[in-house]
């Protein structure tokens, strides 16, 4: 069973999966992790190819303790660095790293009940997902979120989304959308409790929680 949310940087998305795996019982799986790992080993090994990278990578994600392990290290924190952040949109347009990384997602999620986010998840990764979320927000308010969240200047994170908001509107390998069978939340006003009580009754209603 499983419960799809993409959406842009600063929408809630991992906040919301987070909260709403718990209320669920279900699994959290942060995939956008998954990219900052690659964009980690990118950077310390700027001569590497991306998509060998990800292939390469032994990406372990512990959703209860917001842990990331990639090759036997903790690298939770180091994946949330300002440079990691810009390098993971690049990687991401690799549709060589989107190949590799997608077979490990499908294969974590194959079995058992998930809460998955992402940009990709209810079009590319999981397209039968029983029930797709598309997390937005206005754009000033998202920035004001990321900053927060980084300690980084409001204005600089919403000049830095808008390029990564583009880039990921335009690639040409899984472009940013919401899957057309999709719910579009719009959490500009909504709080945290508001939001997963909302997707939590549309899953009641979807019949997807037993």
């Amino acid at each position: 069973m499983l419960i799809a949310i993409d959406g842009p940087a600063g929408a809630g998305k991992s906040t919301v999966a987070r909260a709403l795996a718990g209320r669920l019982g279900f699994t959290y799986l942060d995939s956008g992790a998954m990219y900052r790992c690659v964009a980690l080993l990118a950077i310390a090994s700027p001569a590497g190819r991306p998509a060998e990278l990800a292939r390469a990578a032994r990406i372990e994600l512990d959703g209860a303790a917001g842990r990331t392990i990639l090759d036997g290290r903790d690298v939770t924190a180091a994946i949330r660095a300002a440079d990691v952040s810009a390098a993971a949109s690049r990687v991401a347009a690799d549709p060589g790293v989107r190949e590799a990384l997608v077979a490990k997602q499908r294969e974590l999620i194959g079995h058992g009940d998930w809460v998955a986010e992402g940009r990709d998840i209810g079009t590319v990764v999981a397209p039968a997902a029983e029930l797709k979320i598309f997390l937005t927000a206005g754009p000033r308010e998202r920035a004001r979120r990321r900053s927060l969240e980084l300690g980084a200047d409001p204005e600089r994170v919403l000049a830095e989304q808008t390029i990564r908001d583009e880039r990921d509107r335009t690639r040409a390998d899984s472009p940013l959308l919401p899957a057309p069978d999709a719910f579009t939340l719009d959490t500009t006003e909504l709080s945290l409790d508001a939001v997963v009580a909302r997707i939590a009754e549309l899953a009641e209603a979807s019949r997807v929680v037993p």
